[in-house]
């Protein structure tokens, strides 16, 4: 057979085929109802439904902040000045409802967003759009309180700081000539906290090294069991077994001050009870996350497993780990209920966390709250959350400063 006649049944079929795709497409066009025939390259179908325009969401979170403004200034009773808690016969001046404001508004936002979807976009388009409003307003939502605090605190708390209200302390507060601050709670805060870290942070990722690199059996499930039950033990319970068991200690050593010795270390003890758990089960995670196909090839290599788990997996989670720590530091120095009954308070500096009562900044809070003196109350509840904004900061530096490459 020649060329010619062995190509020419090939050519028509493929224009037999071409032919078939173009009246394929043309069905498939006419039945989808969109538009004229497809051509034979494949057929193309347009999206249905109308969709918003972009610029429809701005006018609805202007119109929402329209409302929350209205409404929210007219509900003042939920933002009462500072100044009037203590003289109830006072004339109450509200300052700026900021948490009303946005609840109103957030809730104005979603409501319209809903109808605005459904009537404009239809069924499937405007399902889209409320899942993804809902979504939107549940985060305001959880995220208004923490930004009402934050101005709240700033606003009230910001008076108060002066160079001496951080260096002074508490002793002449009932004279009113007598500059008074909080620098001996930054210093009892400041060696309470690195003695609870030093002891909690080691033992906290040790300790998760082993539940998850060498535990095995029944003495890990207890490990992990009590390690569970300490996460949700109350604070004031922590306070309770630092006083009890190292007032037992002291009394079996000799020492005839057991029953009264109350330090800024007692004080850690407690905070340790509460701070390890976290460390332990943040850890633990963090290290069930590094796969183990990093560890079996590394064994493959040769490296001995304690090699690999300083190396390989710890190198890993390195970023997550330090988070974690950050958020039990946090966690616990803020915790003024185990201190009141271990580290006491008291108004003068005191740089042995291991002699004498010892004052912290939650403590000098509910002291000066207590009192009346709401200035330096809110004052020093501005410099605790200094604090823990500084701690955040230098933990995200750290992080990224010793995580792997591919994670910076």
């Amino acid at each position: 057979m020649s060329d010619t006649d062995s190509t020419g049944p090939v050519g028509s079929g493929g224009a037999a085929n071409e032919q078939l795709t173009t009246n394929a497409g043309a069905a498939l066009g006419k039945r989808v109802g969109d538009g004229p025939p497809v051509p034979s390259g494949g057929p193309s179908i347009r999206s249905h439904g109308r969709r918003l325009p972009w610029w429809v969401q701005w006018v609805v979170i202007a119109f929402a902040l329209a409302v929350g403004i209205f409404f929210g200034m007219r509900t003042d009773t939920f933002a009462p000045a500072v100044e009037t808690w203590s003289d109830p016969d006072r004339e109450a001046q509200y300052s700026l409802p900021l948490l009303t404001i946005g609840l109103y508004a957030v809730v104005t936002y979603v409501l319209v967003m809903i109808v605005v979807a459904y009537l404009y976009e239809g069924r499937r388009y405007g399902g889209d759009r409320v899942a993804t409003t809902v979504i939107t307003g549940a985060f305001l939502v959880a995220l208004l309180p923490l930004i009402s605090l934050l101005w709240t605190s700033v606003q009230q708390g910001w008076e108060a700081i002066s160079w001496s209200f951080l260096t002074h302390n508490n002793v002449g507060a009932s004279v009113e000539t007598v500059e008074t601050g909080l620098g001996h709670a930054i210093v009892g805060t400041f060696y309470v906290t690195l003695l609870t870290a030093a002891a909690a942070i080691p033992l906290g990722i040790f300790t998760a090294i082993y539940l998850v690199e060498y535990g095995k059996g029944p003495f890990a499930r207890a490990v992990t069991f009590l390690v569970d039950i300490m996460t949700g033990i109350p604070s004031i319970v922590a306070g309770l077994f630092a006083v009890a068991m190292l007032t037992m200690i002291m009394g079996q050593l000799g020492f005839d001050s057991a029953p009264a010795y109350r330090s800024g270390a007692m004080g850690a003890v407690a905070l340790l009870v509460l701070m390890t758990p976290i460390v332990v089960r943040n850890t633990e995670e963090m290290l069930r996350l590094v796969p183990n196909e990093l560890r079996e090839a590394s064994y493959a290599l040769g490296v001995p497993k304690w090699l690999t788990i300083v190396k390989v997996v710890l190198r890993t989670s390195v970023a997550g780990i330090i988070s974690g720590v950050v958020i039990a530091v946090a966690r616990v120095i803020g915790e003024s209920a185990p201190l009141m009954i271990t580290a006491m308070s008291t108004d003068v500096f005191n740089y042995n966390p291991f002699d004498n009562y010892m004052m912290t900044l939650p403590v000098y809070v509910y002291n000066t709250f207590r009192t009346g003196d709401f200035e330096a109350s809110w004052g020093g509840a501005l410099v605790l959350i200094f604090i823990v904004l500084v701690f955040n900061l230098i933990a995200r530096f750290v992080a990224a400063m010793f995580a792997p490459k591919g994670e910076k």
